[in-house]
């Protein structure tokens, strides 16, 4: 039985071309840890995730002190296993953005090995239920972007095959954001899915005002309208609004899904 023999650890701080930017930040920097396994075979495994510009020093400190030590010597077959160790390892300090980052970067390093030993692709390992599915695209989406290069970009990932695209929303006037979906909308037609994020950008209020303009473009969803953590603001949008709730990129458990789904604070998880 193969055993972990050796954990590397490095950050790459990546910087776009393009400044992009959303309803809460500029997106400048991805500081990106990349965990590396190695086991006593000489299979390898690699694993990464990415924080926005802040974070990632913390990220590594939390890897190289406390979680790559502790998996020396175990069996790299044994994901789940490591996972809880790990989780039970931070709780003192919360499951949050850091710890669940860290982590993650040492779970798809896990899968990334498993699958290259038995030569499978990660989609048949985790299941196989599908061998294809649904795409959007929003990197022609930000919120920077003028109206006429998101319906542009929109007209060409339909031309692609892409199923939809998603648009960022809070511009300082609600009428700005209709104005530029309604403008890809007309251009794409109905089958096409439009998709909006706010990156947690509105109050409750602004959000069911918001959400009630938009309301004619029959969007497939609101993500991120209100701070993660708002779960009785997004019980009230919900309750507002046919339009599906999405929420789940600053949620870092399943006990905080669990309570947005029991709660019905949303209608979609990601």
């Amino acid at each position: 039985m193969a055993k972990i023999e050796k954990i590397e650890l490095r950050m790459v701080d990546l910087v776009p071309k393009v400044k992009r930017t959303d309803a809460i930040q500029s997106f400048v920097s991805q500081e990106t840890p990349i965990v590396t396994i190695t086991d006593s075979d000489g299979a390898v495994g690699t694993g990464y995730s990415y924080t926005i510009g802040t974070g990632g020093s913390s990220v590594m400190r939390l890897l190289c002190d406390h979680l790559a030590p502790r998996l020396i010597g175990r069996d790299p077959d044994m994901i789940e296993a490591i996972w809880h160790d790990l989780e039970f390892a931070t709780h003192a300090t919360t499951i949050g953005a850091i710890t669940a980052i860290a982590i993650a970067a040492i779970d798809t390093a896990l899968w990334d090995l498993r699958a290259k030993k038995q030569n499978l692709p990660l989609w048949k390992l985790a299941g196989g239920a599908k061998d294809r599915c649904p795409l959007y695209t929003t990197e022609g989406g930000w919120l920077h972007i003028e109206t006429q290069a998101l319906v542009d970009d929109a007209l060409a990932a339909k031309a692609k095959g892409f199923r939809g695209s998603k648009v960022k929303i809070g511009r300082p006037h609600g009428s700005e954001d209709l104005a530029r979906l309604s403008a890809v909308r007309k251009a794409v037609g109905d089958g096409y899915e439009i998709m909006t994020d706010a990156n947690q950008g509105f109050s409750v209020d602004e959000a069911i005002r918001r959400a009630a303009r938009l309301r004619e473009l029959d969007l497939a969803w609101i993500e991120e309208p209100l701070p993660a953590d708002d779960i009785d603001g997004h019980i009230r949008l919900s309750n507002s609004t046919p339009t599906p709730i999405a929420i789940g990129e600053s949620l870092y458990s399943i006990r905080h899904f669990r309570e947005y789904m029991q709660k019905g604070a949303c209608s979609i998880v990601q």
